[in-house]
């Protein structure tokens, strides 16, 4: 799709309305991770750089109530992640009570051009989430322009995600700028061959991944809990794994779209099998025909890892969802490690693509210690599993 960006937006002496991410994890009042806050700097210093006024809008954690009064949890309050990413940017950030209204209007009256203002929890309005008309209006007064720097709330038709660019100039931020480039060279217009990595406990949380993957891409690697699922509907007695026995026909039916389309399915051949779900039991490598009832499938094993890795030698381009096994636990993250890094050191020699997402993931390459040797690393949870699912974003589609 075609966007306008940060180099189409004359920001200088303007209201830019500047939609970010700042739903990061708090402990104590406290960010204990500004992953998220790093990644909007440069959208920052570019506007305000420029003489752009930057007007923050963001939502945190998920606000209950009718009115805003109820709404208005101090501990969902945007002033103390407003404080840490004034740190990290290295200038004030003003604060202002409400995202509408009086103390929003006079916050953004005292502005100055380079200034920057967090306007509070666009959530502490329930018209936000409705994507109402007349408090998309109340926010559009506020800024002459419209920039989203939030792919990770994409995936929501919300009044700060999508309304406000109907009725704003909109731009892409240099966050959201860099996601959609990175996403169309992964299944857009991707290098092919294609590998895609699917993992996690449940096939039943990744029909629609699988279904769209299936016809996409050239390889298909499942791993973790799902991997069994699709190893029991071929006939395999997995023990105690976790595994989703009802939905054996419906692995059978992905696996004939998959040889439809041409797209082969990787599944392990072999297993690090253990009786007990803990960290360090006792373990060893079989193949996944020699499971014993009383045995759990916690990773893939050495020789599916091998096999996994020798095909991705072979791929151009590899989008990742998912680790291979309950990575949390040693030593069954070894899969996922292992092709974390062959991942990475195929990137870093230029053959490979490599684009990764999804809370999980994120986690998987950090433990593996490579996530910043993949082409891009997306930290957007649902939006980057629904864009892999092919739908529609619309806070995408109102920026085109």
């Amino acid at each position: 799709m075609s966007f306008k960006t940060l180099d189409d937006l004359a920001a200088a002496g303007k209201r830019v309305l500047v939609r970010v991410d700042l739903n990061v994890p708090m402990e104590n009042g406290r960010v204990t991770d500004g992953t998220r806050l790093d990644r909007i700097l440069p959208t920052l210093h570019d506007i305000a750089g420029k003489g752009g006024k930057v007007i923050l809008l963001a939502h945190f954690g998920r606000p209950k109530g009718e009115t805003f009064e109820e709404r208005a949890n101090p501990a969902e309050s945007l002033k103390p992640v407003a404080d840490e990413l004034a740190k990290r940017l290295g200038q004030p950030i003003a604060f202002a009570e409400n995202c509408i209204g009086k103390p929003a209007e006079r916050a953004v009256a005292a502005m100055q051009d380079g200034d920057v203002l967090c306007l509070e929890n666009t959530r502490f309005h329930k018209a936000e989430e409705k994507n109402g008309e007349a408090f998309i209006a109340a926010l559009a007064k506020l800024g002459d322009a419209y920039v989203n720097d939030a792919f990770s709330a994409a995936h929501r038709a919300h009044a700060s995600t999508e309304g406000l660019a109907r009725v704003l100039p909109a731009f892409a931020g240099r966050t959201m700028e860099a996601e959609l480039n990175a996403l169309d060279a992964a299944l857009g217009q991707p290098k092919r061959p294609v590998m895609a990595i699917v993992g996690g406990a449940k096939v039943s949380t990744k029909l629609d991944l699988l279904g769209n993957l299936v016809a996409r891409v050239d390889c298909l690697v499942i791993g973790g809990g799902m991997a069994n699922t699709f190893l029991a509907a071929r006939g395999v007695k997995v023990g105690k794994s976790l595994c989703e026995h009802d939905l054996a026909e419906t692995a059978r039916e992905i696996e004939k779209k998959a040889k439809a389309a041409g797209c082969e399915i990787l599944l392990p051949t072999d297993g690090l099998l253990a009786k007990e779900f803990k960290a360090n039991p006792p373990h060893r490598a079989a193949s996944v025909d020699d499971v014993a009832a009383d045995e759990m499938i916690l990773d893939a094993g050495p020789a599916s890892a091998k096999a996994i890795a020798a095909k991705l030698a072979s791929m151009k381009t590899l989008v990742w969802n998912g680790p291979l096994g309950a990575f949390e636990l040693a030593p069954f993250d070894t899969a996922t490690v292992t092709i974390a890094k062959e991942a990475a050191r195929l990137t870093k020699a230029g053959g490979l693509v490599s684009v990764a997402g999804g809370g999980d993931t994120v986690a998987a390459l950090n433990h593996a210690g490579v996530a910043d040797d993949l082409s891009y690393v997306s930290t957007a949870g649902g939006a980057f599993l629904e864009w892999m699912e092919g739908k529609e974003l619309p806070g995408v589609k109102a920026l085109g």
